[in-house]
């Protein structure tokens, strides 16, 4: 059955009616871009992700990459498709058109992003690896780093990842034990081994650059401390050729629930005499460098689950429009009889597929949202502009990471219900966006991570004043609402659980500070309920912007109905979804320890 790839009309409202993309032609960066490049950006991505990406989807999965003849293969479509990717030049799109990029906007960048990883997350996820990679060397790299690696990498003769999962070591990095020991050249010899190492062997391209984390000896204090090495599979040459194989041997491929046509990789670092490896920055900056491509791939993480939950919620609507089963007596036949209806006339499968909908596109919205404000850090047209957006983006990105990936995955599985049966076998994609999407919670720091995040270090960070800039916009737009008639009720309630999370935080952080382990035991409840606060603002922003289209004399026809639907799930999400932070208020408030004082030996 084939179905949209995510939704134009939806993903055009977003970017010009919610968050304004146009206006950004304003700014002297994009003074040589119209609406118009901006669209034919978006429609070539769109293009390519439906020929080149859509096309091997589930022959990805059932076809995983494989270690053959001493190297790892994957399938031919993979290589097309990354031909495709970066022949259209969309490796280099963010740089400036002196750097041989396309000089586009983040927002657009995420529509972009957006239709790739609906159609094949796990090929995409090479992409969005070697753009992360790109974007740390041109920011913290020399320049003979820059020179050497960053035009392979923006052409896609190489890719990169990120290594810093060890087998004893997970999200707590600073117990990793690989190590790195200066060489008389200058350079570095690492040991160690690496694990879950996304995109770590494949024949895609003719090398791949792994940023990996190592420690140190910090030569002024004699202690340990982790530094940031750019370690290629093959040394490459200062005139960019390539030359010998580097000490980087791979011990095996991980076989995964999902995500199959991504390689996952178990790396080993210096066999033999050591991986040489190259400083990036400053010794001992190591974490404080990775965090920038690590928040990427944060945000990187919501878009994919947003995509896979908007694709389950596609298929299982289609689904529901064409599958007849049960009867209703407002149905029947020209005989008489009452006849059987497609399931979409039933209330619980509306419910379902409302509730779909509502997590998708406020994903979706929540994604492109946290672009618009990378976007304001780079090219906003203030200091106050540029470090208000980098205040709340920093807030924001643990939820915009996790946030997508509970509900979105929740949402997968209801795509699978809606079908009953058929969900469940693999003649239909929504098992796979299930599969797919289940890593997303886990991978780029677990929900726990996250609110741990979010309440022991963002939610107080800049004396609080990042909290407060961000609920200062929500109020200000719950305040519009209210001023808006059709939709007062979702106002009142926004501001509402605006003013309780101010003091749910307030009171939490002073828990916090004296009894940390303590204070933060409930922390993914935290997250939770700052999550709904922040997805109901999200909806908000949708439904004043359908509101205001829906009082236009001429709407009518398709875009009446898209109005409607806008309106009608911002509804739900407020009437259905935002109450639930009253129990998760009662859980933080309440100081519920149960999880906390629970006993080993009482398991």
């Amino acid at each position: 059955m084939q179905v949209p790839l995510l939704n134009d009309r939806d993903l055009d409202f977003l970017l010009y009616e919610v968050f304004r993309a146009q206006d950004l032609l304003s700014r002297p960066r994009y003074e040589e871009h119209s609406r118009e490049t901006f669209d034919m950006s978006v429609a070539t991505a769109k293009k390519i992700a439906e020929r080149y990406f859509l096309n091997h989807y589930a022959k990805g999965d059932a076809s995983e990459p494989q270690f053959i003849d001493g190297k790892v293969v994957v399938i031919e479509e993979t290589h097309q498709a990354w031909k495709a990717f970066a022949d259209a030049g969309f490796l280099a799109a963010p740089y400036s058109f002196e750097e041989g990029g396309m000089q586009l906007p983040e927002t657009i960048m995420g529509a972009i992003n957006a239709y790739f990883y609906g159609a094949n997350p796990g090929t995409s996820g090479y992409c969005l690896l070697c753009l992360g990679v790109s974007n740390l060397i041109r920011e913290f790299g020399s320049d003979q780093q820059k020179r050497v690696y960053l035009p392979h990498l923006k052409s896609g003769e190489f890719t990169g990842t990120m290594a810093l999962t060890e087998p004893n070591q997970g999200s707590y990095l600073q117990g990793i034990s690989t190590r790195a020991k200066l060489a008389e050249d200058g350079s570095y010899r690492l040991f160690g081994q690496k694990m879950y190492i996304s995109g770590g062997d494949h024949d895609l391209t003719e090398n791949i650059i792994h940023m990996v984390l190592a420690k140190t000896v910090c030569p002024k204090t004699g202690k340990d401390d982790i530094s940031l090495f750019l370690t290629p599979k093959y040394l490459v040459n200062d005139d960019g050729e390539l030359g010998q194989r580097n000490d980087v041997a791979l011990v095996g491929l991980l076989h995964k629930m999902g995500f199959r046509n991504a390689t996952s990789t178990v790396l080993n670092f210096g066999e033999k005499d050591g991986a040489v490896g190259y400083l990036i920055g400053e010794l001992n900056h190591g974490l404080k460098y990775m965090f920038q491509m690590m928040n990427e791939a944060r945000i990187g993480v919501g878009l994919f689950s947003a995509t896979l939950g908007y694709q389950g919620y596609n298929y299982s609507l289609q689904y529901a429009k064409e599958r007849k089963q049960g009867r209703s007596a407002a149905k029947r036949s020209s005989n008489g009889q009452v006849a059987q209806v497609e399931i979409i006339h039933h209330a619980d499968v509306r419910r379902m597929l409302l509730t779909q909908k509502a997590f998708a596109e406020g994903g979706l919205a929540m994604t492109l949202y946290a672009s618009s404000l990378y976007e304001d850090i780079q090219t906003g047209a203030t200091v106050e502009a540029r470090e208000n957006a980098s205040m709340v983006l920093d807030l924001i990105t643990p939820v915009v990471k996790s946030w997508p990936a509970k509900y979105c995955l929740e949402a997968n599985d209801m795509a699978i219900q809606v079908l009953g049966g058929a969900g469940y076998i693999r003649e239909h994609l929504v098992e796979q966006y299930y599969r797919d999407n289940r890593l997303n919670p886990i991978h780029e720091g677990t929900e726990g991570i996250q609110g741990i995040d979010l309440l022991g270090r963002k939610a107080g960070s800049h004396a609080g004043q990042a909290l407060t800039t961000l609920l200062s916009w929500i109020c200000s737009d719950a305040e519009a609402a209210i001023h808006s008639n059709d939709i007062e009720n979702l106002g009142k309630a926004l501001l509402k659980a605006a003013v309780d999370v101010e003091s749910v935080t307030s009171e939490l952080l002073l828990v916090v500070a004296d009894d940390r382990e303590r204070g933060l035991a409930n922390a993914t409840v935290y997250l939770h309920y700052f999550g709904r606060l922040f997805a109901a603002w999200i909806w908000t922003l949708q439904a004043l912007k359908a509101s205001k289209g829906l009082s236009c004399s001429e709407v009518g026809g398709v875009d009446y109905a898209f109005y409607k639907g806008k309106l009608q799930t911002a509804q739900y999400y407020i009437n259905w979804e935002l109450p639930k932070m009253e129990h998760e208020r009662a859980i933080l408030l309440g100081a519920y320890a149960e999880p906390f004082e629970m006993k080993n030996e009482w398991f």
